[in-house]
């Protein structure tokens, strides 16, 4: 054991290729830790609400609505929330990024990339009016970057072929330049979906939270981060152990969504 580990490490010496080598051993190193220090938290939050969330898992956990200890309304109230706010985020985040990729370099896709920039700075707590509206403003700009980045990746020969065929631009960036793209920009959905699914601070305010199902647009509504909360700071042992439950649930959305954007990606690098 000593005579490999002897052989995998570098020659000990004190010239510029040694100390070199010693350095480049040294830094990843460093990295290793790094990942390891990172990785540590989050394991531990996933390992105990795995633990805790399964032993909380009953068909009456999802038949029921908050009222009598379930999260079925909860679960109703974040899809109804999250696809409304995708119906409002993703066009514009996405026509957003289609812009800013396309005609944004001048005064004004200056303005607007910065003016993004600062939405995605604004505290989610302060914004909107509705439940809907503040999540799709949180959602916009993060859609709107990722949208950009993912048409930037798009080689610029690409553009300049349709072009050469006589295709007037905006068929280029319809035909070409988009279907290009499209893995990049469902993956950035897919993220900002999962990023604002989880939003607890602005529905506090806003959505206020229900112990019925679903009434309409106008009337609260129940989600499942506030559930989490309301459950967790509940005196009930019941409501402690449900609100475990419905943190296990959201995050196998998130992880499901994670792991969708990352198959398309993959599908789609293998049909390319």
């Amino acid at each position: 054991m000593i005579g490999g580990l002897r052989r995998a490490l570098p020659p000990f010496r004190f010239d510029r290729q040694g100390r070199r080598l010693w350095k480049d051993l040294a830094m990843s190193v460093a990295a290793l830790l790094c990942v390891v220090i990172a990785l540590v938290p989050l394991g531990s939050i996933l390992v105990e609400a795995g633990a805790r969330g399964l032993a909380a898992i009953r068909p009456s956990l999802f038949l029921l609505d908050t009222r009598d200890g379930g999260i079925g309304n909860a679960i109703q109230g974040t899809l109804i929330l999250v696809a409304l706010a995708s119906g409002i985020a993703l066009p514009v985040g996405i026509l957003t990024g289609i812009y800013l990729s396309e005609f944004g370099k001048s005064r004004v896709g200056d303005a607007v990339r910065f003016f993004v920039d600062i939405m995605t700075q604004i505290p989610s707590i302060v914004v909107g009016i509705f439940a809907y509206s503040v999540i799709s403003t949180i959602m916009i700009p993060f859609v709107a970057r990722t949208s950009e980045e993912a048409l930037r990746l798009v080689p610029v020969s690409t553009r300049e072929a349709a072009l050469a065929l006589g295709i007037p631009r905006h068929r280029a960036i319809l035909r070409v330049v988009l279907p290009s793209g499209g893995s990049g920009l469902l993956t950035g959905a897919l993220l900002g979906v999962a990023r604002v699914a989880g939003e607890t601070a602005p529905l506090l305010v806003t959505a206020f939270g229900s112990l019925y199902g679903f009434a309409g647009l106008n009337q609260p509504v129940e989600s499942l981060p506030h559930t989490i909360y309301t459950f967790a700071l509940s005196p009930s042992s019941a409501e402690n152990q449900a609100a475990w439950g419905a943190s296990l649930i959201l995050v196998l959305m998130m992880l499901l969504i994670s792991i969708s954007s990352r198959v398309i990606v993959h599908l789609r690098s293998v049909r390319e």
